[in-house]
């Protein structure tokens, strides 16, 4: 017997097929055009090979900085019982919808050589421009929100009776955030935490303001095109879109091998440990 397709999801999915195709078709096409040979020999210059190392070693610093920071954030804006709490939240999305240029605006003003923190800081011989510091100031800025929202919608999705019922068996809060809030809530920040990895690996606009140089792989793929057009710029573009390819199999990797997939597993975790 055939199915009948109902004409709700015909008229939606030639609406969502059209956008699906507009987002997917360019990364299509880089694949079918790729000269995998050429961009291989490109991104074996010495300058693709600095770039990628000051992009991946920022990136991994911005993550660790994330996580540390980021998650107990979110725990505290999720069952913290804040006053104000919409407020904190919006503050927390608020770098998420300035353009990545006047962020690089704002944080030159702030750290730069002459900026509120940065000029006193300058004085003891630290500066946060221009170097590894500046990029992953940079990184952080567009990126941490991701974790902290993330870490956010996760812990709201944990039930309450779980961490009530741990609270009953004598649970302190430090205990219950460790064997039940974060595991339950694990694949989701984790999820978030890639995101946020590949979000600062490819941040671009505030780290050209701030932190020119050493170049990272989105400004050396600009300075590429500058020189030489599309040419140039493939095969650093070519190498991003791996590289967020591996981070979308990573998050969902990492939600697999969580060792606390479901609830159950959480119980029985906890009734070992008490």
């Amino acid at each position: 017997m055939i199915r009948r397709i109902e004409p709700t999801f015909l008229f939606f999915g030639a609406l969502g097929g059209l956008l699906l195709l507009t987002l997917v078709l360019p990364i299509v096409n880089l694949f079918i055009q790729a000269d995998v040979a050429g961009w291989t020999s490109s991104l074996r210059e010495q300058g693709a090979g600095d770039a990628l190392a000051a992009s991946a070693l920022s990136s991994a610093i911005s993550v660790v900085i994330m996580t540390l920071f980021g998650v107990p954030l979110g725990y505290l804006l999720a069952r913290g019982r804040l006053r104000f709490t919409q407020f904190w939240i919006a503050l927390v999305f608020l770098p998420m919808v300035i353009p990545d240029l006047a962020g690089g605006i704002l944080l030159l003003q702030t750290f730069g050589p002459y900026g509120t923190i940065g000029h006193p800081l300058g004085a003891w011989g630290l500066e946060l421009t221009n170097n590894l510091a500046g990029i992953v100031l940079a990184q952080l800025f567009v990126s941490a929100p991701f974790v902290v929202v993330s870490a956010l919608a996760a812990f709201t999705g944990v039930d309450p009776k779980l961490e009530m019922a741990a609270a009953t068996l004598g649970d302190s809060q430090w205990h219950i955030f460790w064997r039940v809030s974060l595991p339950l809530a694990w694949p989701g920040i984790a999820a978030g935490i890639t995101l946020a990895w590949i979000r600062a690996l490819g941040e671009f606009g505030a780290t050209l303001i701030v932190a020119y140089n050493p170049h990272t792989l989105p400004v050396y793929m600009w300075v590429k095109f500058e020189s030489n057009g599309l040419t140039g710029a493939l095969p650093i573009a070519f190498l991003l879109v791996l590289l967020a390819g591996v981070a979308v199999a990573l998050s969902g990797l990492l939600s697999r091998l969580s060792g606390y997939r479901d609830t159950a597993a959480v119980l029985d975790t906890h009734g070992r440990l008490t």
